[in-house]
């Protein structure tokens, strides 16, 4: 009866196990569980999991335990395995079965041996040097293949020194050892290969991702560094969050499947920009499109500058002869008026077209001066090269030689814009697992405003997650710092938390968070990993905007 209850016992406890495993994320946690459990169910002294490599055509040591010896080797112990791997075949390629456990995983059979010192048909001399060398006394082993669902050995439990759980005594493993250890092998094996797939699928798709990213960059390089740096900086200030433990975001915590997920929409929240043209990701200068239209103005000036110049000879060459007591000085004040009228007309153009040359650089903003002289310049008259006369500069160039700020007309803006368009709907048509159910959502807000007057859907703080809030600040600061833009240099730490700042009072940007990404010195923190030296200047906060010293 005793042995009745004793094995209904180890059949529930081996029910546990399996309901453990089944748990366990992590694969060396899983690999521990499964060797500690291994030898819990059998009551061994001793014990190690080997993982097949068939590349190598060997076993490798992956954990190893001996409780008498106070030996802990791989696994959670932190003490690598320094041994060899255990070879499966010789030189010539013969296999070898003269060991348990290569024989083990090369039949695929169970070993039960009661004791290695009188048993035959395999060596025992390396266990026999171990024993020597640290007085222990392997005796009883016990070696079970480990098989996946296809029938593959993918490793070998082996187990040394079956102890009577009465009195302590080193025994052989009997069959209901053998049978409870081959269930749980079975067991195990399922899920280390369930756990090993789910590994691969998470690193496909990541480098899926990755290929998406990859795509961009061929693009453009600019939107690479950005799809690339965005994420690192959004989980820099997710940590930041994570680690506060006082104000409006005490209570925000992240899980290690809430980092998985934040990381993953970190990676894909520009996507939708592998639609938008090159052209205008792109645009470096207000007139580029395939090229910077800005030379062909300068041939139109080089023209006008040519005419100038054939009405100053035609003036020279036909000017009338002088009358009668008008004399030759009169004729060289017209010249002179005639030279000093093409002198200053030829200025002008130079100057004009120096200044439609500054125009065409993007910055901060353009005042409506400016904006006028453009138009003024557009209507000055030339002949093109089938001879008709026409306004200076097209409605087109007019257009994008005048934009307020940056390099983008209103139309191209809506190109860039509709991104997060696309990046929303290509998010929310993936069959996403639970655990990555909020993907679309932190991805797609990064473009929204606090209040309420971001794109695309004019999200207002309530309405957004803390996780969407911070990508918005990670992907507006990287914008700001980054080197690597065809139509602005990276600014400096000051400069860019100044504009943050702004944009906190402006109701663009989360408060609190931004309360974080300085309290927390966020902002320096990716500056040493991403930015040139001479962009991390000495922050002065008390001079930037909307810092609260006292947060």
């Amino acid at each position: 009866m005793d042995s009745a209850d004793n094995l209904l016992r180890r059949l529930k406890e081996l029910n546990e196990i399996g309901i453990a495993l089944s748990q366990q994320r992590d694969i060396n946690s899983l690999l521990e569980t499964i060797l500690v459990a291994a030898k819990r169910i059998t009551n061994a002294d001793a014990g190690t999991l080997y993982l097949h490599e068939p590349e190598q055509r060997v076993l490798r040591f992956e954990i190893m335990r001996t409780d008498s010896l106070k030996i802990a080797m791989g696994g959670a112990s932190g003490v690598p395995i320094t041994f060899y791997p255990i070879q499966l075949y010789d030189k010539e390629g013969e296999p070898i079965h003269s060991m348990v456990v290569s024989h083990s995983a090369l039949s695929g059979e169970t070993v039960n041996i009661p004791d290695a010192y009188t048993a035959e048909g395999y060596d025992f001399s390396g266990t026999k040097k171990f024993d020597a060398k640290t007085g222990y006394r392997s005796q009883s082993f016990l070696a079970v293949p480990m098989r996946n669902h296809e029938n593959e050995i993918i490793g070998v439990l082996q187990l040394i020194n079956a102890q009577d759980r009465q009195s302590g005594a080193v025994v052989p493993f009997s069959g209901d050892d053998q049978q409870l250890l081959e269930s749980l092998a079975s067991q195990a094996a399922i899920a280390l290969t369930n756990r090993r797939l789910i590994a691969q699928l998470e690193e496909l798709f990541e480098s899926f991702i990755q290929l998406i990213n990859t795509a961009i960059d061929d693009k453009s390089p600019y939107t690479g560094g950005h799809c690339a740096r965005v994420p690192v900086l959004t989980m820099m200030l997710a940590e930041a969050v994570n680690r506060t433990n006082s104000g409006p975001l005490k209570d925000f915590v992240m899980s290690g499947k809430d980092r998985h997920e934040l990381k993953i929409a970190g990676l894909l929240h520009d996507c939708g920009k592998i639609t938008t043209p090159v052209h205008v990701v792109d645009k470096s200068t207000k007139l580029h499109t395939l090229f910077d239209r800005i030379h062909l103005i300068d041939t139109r000036f080089a023209v006008l500058k040519r005419d100038a110049e054939i009405v100053l000879l035609r003036a020279l060459t036909h000017s009338p002869l002088p009358q009668a007591g008008e004399g030759a000085g009169v004729r060289d004040v017209e010249e002179a008026t005639v030279r000093a009228e093409y002198e200053a007309h030829i200025r002008q153009l130079d100057d004009d077209r120096e200044f439609l040359h500054h125009c065409n650089v993007g910055g901060e903003a353009m005042s409506e001066e400016a904006q006028q002289r453009v138009r003024q310049i557009a209507a000055y008259q030339w002949c093109d090269a089938d001879g008709k006369t026409g306004n200076f500069l097209s409605s087109d160039e007019v257009e994008n030689l005048s934009i307020h700020a940056g390099t983008l007309t209103a139309a191209e803006r809506e190109i860039i814009n509709h991104h997060i368009v696309v990046t929303i709907k290509m998010l929310e048509s993936l069959p996403w697992p639970r655990h990555l159910k909020n993907v679309a959502e932190y991805a797609g807000g990064h473009h929204e405003r606090m209040d309420g007057k971001g794109y695309p859907r004019g999200l207002t703080r309530e309405q957004m997650s803390v996780q969407a809030r911070v990508m918005g600040i990670a992907d507006i600061f990287e914008a700001l710092t980054a080197k690597d833009r065809p139509y602005k240099a990276g600014k400096t730490l000051t400069e860019s938390l100044t504009i943050l700042g702004k944009l906190k009072l402006g109701g663009h940007i989360d408060p609190d968070l931004f309360d974080v990404f300085i309290r927390e010195k966020v902002y320096l923190d990716y500056a040493r990993q991403f930015l040139a030296p001479e962009q991390i200047d000495e922050v002065d906060l008390s001079k930037i905007p909307g810092v609260n010293l006292n947060s």
